[in-house]
C-alpha cells in the first residue's frame, strides 16, 4: 500500500511506536520505502494490518495527531470488524479549546455518551478512570453555555478524601474546597481559557461548589455537572436530582470501582442507576476500559484490576447456623 510522505511521521509515531505496536499485535512485519509500505505475514493478519493503517491514514487526513491510544483502539476495532464506525466518531466536533485544539469523542463509547447528553435531560456517565467522563461533560456544558442554550454552568462534587485523612486545611472556605474541585478548574481553564473563566466566575455565570451547597436550591436554565458521584450517599443523590429545574441539563459522572465512602455505605450513584434506568429523559452511558484515552498503560491497569476484582469476589456458599446458642445448666 501507499502512504503519502506528509502522513508517514504522524502515522508511524515517534520512534515508529505505532507501527511496532501493530507488528507485535498482529505478528506482521511492516517495511516502508518512501511512500511504499510493505506488510509481510500471514494473509489474514496482513489484511488486518492494512485496515488499521488505512484508518490511521483517514485520521491523519483529518489533521488528527495520532497517538498510541488511536493505534490500540483501532486494533481492537479491527478485531471486531467495527473499524469503519470510527469515521462517524471522528466527524463529531464538540468544541474547540482556547489553543485551537479540537475536542471530539475518540471511541464508540464516548460517541454514545455525547449523543445521550444531547438527547436527554439527565445522563449518568459511568466508567473507569481515563474514559473522558468529566472532560467531555465539561466540553458539552461550555458548548451549551456559548450557544446560549443555558444561562450558567454549575459544577459540583462531594468533598470526600480519596482514602486518606487530610485533617485541618488552612485558609478561607474557598481554599478548603479548592483541592476537591481542581479537576473541574483544570478542564475549564483548558477549554475556556483563564481570562474568560475568571470573568464568568465574577459575573456568577459559572459556579463551582461542594455538593452540600446544592440543598434547598432550584436550578433553572443551567447545565449542571456532578463529578465523582460514586461518593454520594443515596440521600445526597436524591437531593441533587430533585434540584433540577426547567431548561436545565444534568450530567452525573463517576467510577463505581473507586468509592471513598465508609466501608459498608451504599453509593448514591449505584442506587440511582437502578432506580431511574427506565425513565424517559434519563440516559445511562457505561464506558469500559476500551474507552480509556489516557496513556495505554492506564488501560492495561484498569483491565488488570477488573480481572483481579472479578476473581476476588467472595464465592463462599457455606451455610451459616442461624439458630441462637443457648447455655443449658446441668
Amino acid at each position: 500500500m501507499e502512504i503519502p510522505n506528509e502522513h508517514i511521521i504522524n502515522i508511524f509515531g515517534q520512534f515508529d511506536i505505532n507501527i511496532k505496536k501493530i507488528e507485535k499485535e498482529l505478528s506482521v512485519t511492516i517495511v516502508n520505502r518512501g511512500e511504499n509500505i510493505k506488510i509481510i505475514g500471514e494473509q489474514g493478519q496482513v489484511e488486518k494490518a492494512q485496515r488499521v493503517l488505512n484508518q490511521l491514514l483517514i485520521l491523519s487526513n483529518k489533521k488528527t495527531a495520532i497517538t498510541e491510544q488511536n493505534a490500540d483502539y483501532l486494533l481492537s476495532l479491527v478485531a471486531e470488524d467495527q473499524e469503519e464506525k470510527l469515521a462517524k466518531v471522528q466527524d463529531d466536533l464538540v468544541c474547540m479549546t482556547i489553543d485551537g485544539k479540537q475536542i471530539r469523542p475518540k471511541t464508540l463509547g464516548q460517541k454514545e455518551y455525547i449523543d445521550l447528553i444531547r438527547k436527554n435531560m439527565i445522563v449518568f456517565g459511568v466508567g473507569p478512570a481515563g474514559t473522558g467522563k468529566t472532560f467531555l461533560a465539561m466540553a458539552m456544558a461550555i458548548t451549551a453555555f456559548k450557544n446560549n442554550e443555558v444561562n450558567r454552568i454549575i459544577l459540583t462534587r462531594p468533598a470526600i478524601e480519596a482514602g486518606e485523612r487530610l485533617g485541618f486545611l488552612p485558609g478561607d472556605l474557598q481554599s478548603k474546597i479548592d483541592p476537591y474541585l481542581r479537576p473541574l478548574y483544570d478542564a475549564l481553564h483548558q477549554i475556556m481559557g483563564p481570562e474568560t473563566y475568571m470573568k464568568n466566575i465574577e459575573k456568577g455565570l459559572i459556579e463551582i461548589a461542594p455538593l452540600a451547597y446544592m440543598r434547598g436550591r432550584t436550578l433553572d436554565n443551567a447545565f449542571i455537572v456532578l463529578d465523582e458521584a460514586q461518593n454520594t450517599t443515596p440521600a445526597q443523590m436524591k437531593m441533587f436530582l430533585t434540584r433540577i429545574g426547567f431548561n436545565s441539563k444534568a450530567i452525573i459522572t463517576g467510577d463505581i470501582t473507586q468509592k471513598d465512602l465508609a466501608i459498608g455505605s451504599k453509593s448514591g450513584l449505584e442506587e440511582a442507576i437502578k432506580v431511574l434506568n427506565n425513565i424517559e429523559g434519563i440516559g445511562v452511558s457505561k464506558l469500559t476500559n476500551k474507552d480509556v484515552v489516557r496513556h495505554p498503560l492506564v488501560q492495561k491497569i484498569v483491565k488488570a484490576y477488573e480481572t483481579y476484582e472479578s476473581k476476588s469476589k467472595p464465592t463462599d456458599k457455606r451455610k451459616t447456623n442461624t439458630k441462637p446458642r443457648t447455655n443449658r445448666k446441668k
